[in-house]
This record gives C-alpha cells, structure tokens and sequence, in this order.
C-alpha cells in the first residue's frame, strides 16, 4: 500500500496543504489566502483564527482531492513562517491580539536601545542573531507593554507565546500540547542555539516571564497527536521547521557547504554549517537547521524582506499588470531594465545591510523609462539582493577555512520565472539548480515527519528522491556582471541616505 505525508505549510500570504507520496511526489494540494492587516506604516498583522481556519479547510480540501482519508496518512509534517508572534489565553484559546507578522517593525525602539546598550555581541554569541524587529523577542516584549492586563496574565501563568507552527499544534491537539522545534526557537532572540534551551539572561533583558514559553523540540519529533474532530483520525505530528530550514532540508541540503535560496514573499539564502555554529562577520544569522536528532545542526543564513512581493506591488500598487505571472512577459519586452535600478526597500533592508531606515526608491529613471523597464528592474532587484547574500555567506565560508558556494538550489514560487534565474545565475557565476519539486518547504517538512514516523530509515533516502528539474548556467561575462553590481550597490546606498 502506498504511504503518504501530510504537509502543512503555513505562510505569510496564505495557508496550503500538500499531500506527499513516500517519494516526495506530489499526491493532491490546496491553498486559501488570508487577509494581509495594516494598522498603520510599518506595521503587519494577522488574524490567527483565520489562519487556523484556513489552515485547517486546506488539510480537509487536500485530503479529499487526494481521495484518501486521515487513515492513510502515515503522520503530519508543519512548516511556518517564521518570527511572527503570537500569544494566547491557555484555558480559553483565545489570543489577546492578531499574530504580529515577521515584516512588522514596530518593535525597532526597543530594538535601538538594545543597540544602544551594547548588547548586540551577547545577542549575536548566544542566538546567532542580530538585534532586529524582525525577530520574535521584541514582538512579544511590545504584546506584553501594550496590551492591557498581559503582564498581570503571563505573570500568573494564564497566558502562551508561539511562533504560527506552535499555535497550530495547540488547535489541532485542542491544547493538550504547546511545543515548537529548535528551528522556530532559533528564530526568537531568546535562545541559546548552542546550548538548545531558552536563555535566562536573554529573558530577564526583555522581561518575558519563563512561564509563556513552549517547549522545543528536535525538529523531527513525535509532537502529539492530532484530535480526531479535525482530520478524521489521530495523526501524530512528526515534523515541525521553520519555513526556511523546511525548505533546507527538502533540498536535501545535509552537509557543510551546499546552499538554497527560497524565492517567496522574502528571500532566504541558507548554507548548511554542520554541527558547526559560525558566526557571521559580513551581516549574515547563524541559525539552528531543521534537526532530525537531538544532534545541533547549523546553517547561515541572509534574509531578503521583499523578494517576490516586489511583484505583488506591481499588480495591486502600481496596477501594471492583473496576474503576477505576467511579469515576465512584460519585462522580457525590453532587452534589459534600461538603466533602471529598483530597491524595494518597502520595510528596511535585511541581510547583509540591516538598515531598518532604507526606503524603496528607483534610480536612473529617464523620459524613455516604461513600465516594461520599472518590471524588468523590479525582478532583477529579487536577484540582486540574493547575489549581495550570497557573497556574503561565500567570505563567511572562506574565513572558516570552508569554499565558496559551488552550486544554489532553489525553490519557492518565483524561482519558475526562468528570466529571473538566468540573471541570478548570470550574477553569481555558479549554476542555479531548480528541482522537480519545488514545493521544498512542504516537502522539508514532510520528510521531518516521514523520519520520525519510521517511513525513511535516515536522511540518505531523502537525498535519494531529489531530482533536477533544470539547470541554469552563467553566460554573462563575469565584468559586466560585477558592474551590475557595482550599480546595485550605488542603488542601495541611495535608498539608505533617504
């Protein structure tokens, strides 16, 4: 009898389930966006009963597309967008504000003073981290300032914090577990990612009560069980990653040096370290990998706020297209982006310029400048920020007596446009490789939960179901990309001096 997987995979803009055949095919899938909440500038929220709601429809809807029922599903696999934050009443369930999301920057204040007090080396040695708004500690000490009563609730041990993946536990076991998995953890600025456990000094410098916190987990685990009202039977949940170090793991990137770059609403650029935790001296995060054992994992990694929502500003802001898939066809109207430089530095720059401040701008705009042009840069600049990650991550890589990035898996939904990875291929100088599947962060996620179940004996049989899909070669010759990125980096300066 076949075996299958099922993948639950909850992103920023929408929530999907994926059901896997036990060789990473792909059996049935369904999505249902949610609303994207802005309370004001800079600010990014979600509803978290609609995600749960969404989440919950998608699981129903694929195993019913997949014609099977909970019964032949050997155990679920969660993956999550990772840092946004939420807390919620653990006797009624009921969280005490929207999730507040990754891309929210209103905890930046409280981040500055943390700069300002020096402690950016104790955070970056203890967590891998830099001070940021991006990250999960800050989000949650802002929850606990701001919301009437919230510090009186956590101090009586009334209230629960977690990333999405250990809310959706909680709901589908009816908050009988609050768990996450290193890798969710290593995302929060209060873990100590070489000592695998929540840090107290980094807790009492943010005064978050030990009380609110869930339990971590390897994240190939034996989380719980699902209860059967939900999915029809009681599933065990057997694999919980954040989305990136998902979709590591599902480009079956297992050992020291082989590196991925997810093309989503962000990019993120992961390179496995080993059981090596390396800090960063050029702007990259030491994070915790998605681990199948008890046994530290580690990988850099460089985030890319907007990547393929660049895109989705296009459609909705600027009404230049009415399908995101057009974007190709328009930029590939002109033979190049005409000068045009595009920093969607919509929410800050992340990795490796961490300027919270920067602001989007285009530069080189003439009377000749299109909107083909003001396209072709905008998707250009995707490939543009992930080529300053990657350099970046290579120096790390040399300085630790390791090589350069030989090779970039990728996956995500923007790494199908074939214009954008023949430039980033082009602006590299190394080979781009799309797989067969690009659903990695699902199918990470589903393999995590394949190796606890017992349906793959190690990560060896995983490696075994990855195939390529295409291979995109540089033909650019290496000067005229290196001035490309000389202009980029022009660009960049002039969206941080704004």
């Amino acid at each position: 009898m076949p075996q299958y997987l099922l993948a639950l995979d909850q992103g920023t803009s929408s929530s999907r389930t994926i059901v896997f055949d036990e060789r990473g095919g792909i059996a049935a899938m369904a999505q249902k966006e949610f609303r994207q909440i802005y309370p004001q500038p800079g600010w990014v929220e979600h509803d978290a009963e609609e995600i749960w709601q969404s989440q919950l429809a998608t699981a129903r809807e694929a195993l019913a597309k997949a014609n099977l029922k909970a019964g032949d599903v050997k155990a679920v696999g969660i993956t999550n967008q990772r840092e946004t934050t939420l807390v919620w009443n653990r006797k009624t369930g009921t969280p005490i504000h929207h999730a507040i999301v990754w891309q929210d920057r209103r905890a930046e204040p409280t981040c500055a003073a943390l700069r300002e007090q020096g402690l950016a080396p104790l955070v970056q040695q203890k967590t891998g981290l830099v001070i940021d708004a991006y990250f999960s500690g800050t989000k949650l000490k802002w929850l606990l300032d701001h919301v009437p009563g919230a510090r009186e609730q956590a101090a009586r041990g009334e209230l629960a914090f977690g990333t999405i993946d250990s809310w959706l536990v909680w709901k589908l076991t009816n908050g009988a577990v609050h768990a996450t998995d290193v890798s969710n953890a290593s995302r929060t600025m209060l873990f100590d990612i070489h000592r695998n456990a929540w840090d107290e000094e980094l807790l009492k410098l943010l005064e978050i009560p030990r009380e609110l916190l869930p339990a971590v987990h390897p994240s190939s685990h034996h989380f719980g069980d699902t209860v059967p009202e939900h999915l029809g039977a009681a599933l065990p949940i057997g694999g919980i990653a954040g989305d990136q170090q998902a979709a590591l793991f599902g480009q079956a990137c297992f050992s020291a040096g082989m590196a991925k770059n997810t093309y989503g609403t962000g990019c993120f650029m992961l390179m496995h370290t080993g059981s090596r935790g390396q800090l960063s001296s050029n702007g990259l995060l030491t994070t915790s990998a998605a681990q199948p054992s008890a046994r530290p994992e580690y990988a850099l990694e460089g985030s890319v706020f907007i990547g393929g929502a660049v895109v989705q500003w296009l459609r909705d802001g600027l009404r230049a297209f009415s399908a995101s898939s057009d974007v190709q066809g328009l930029a590939e109207s002109v033979p190049d982006a005409g000068g045009v430089v595009f920093v969607p530095a919509f929410t800050g720059l992340g990795a490796p310029y961490w300027n919270a401040e920067a602001r989007g701008t285009l530069t080189g705009i003439t009377r000749g400048t299109t909107m083909a042009h003001i396209a072709r840069a905008a998707l250009e600049s995707i490939a543009f920020q992930s080529a300053a990650l990657l350099t970046a991550m290579s120096r790390d890589a040399v300085a630790a007596g390791g090589t350069p990035v030989h090779e970039l898996r990728v996956d995500g939904g923007a790494c199908v446009n074939d214009l954008l990875m023949q430039f980033q291929a082009d602006l590299l100088g190394i080979p781009v490789v799309r797989p067969k599947v690009i659903e990695t962060t699902a199918l990470g996620a589903a393999y995590l939960a394949g190796l606890s179940s017992g349906l793959y004996a190690g990560t060896d049989d995983v490696a075994h179901n990855w195939q390529i899909e295409r291979t995109f070669r540089p033909t650019m010759p290496r000067g005229r990309a290196e001035e490309l990125m000389a202009g980029w980096e022009r660009a960049v300066r002039q969206a941080v001096a704004t």
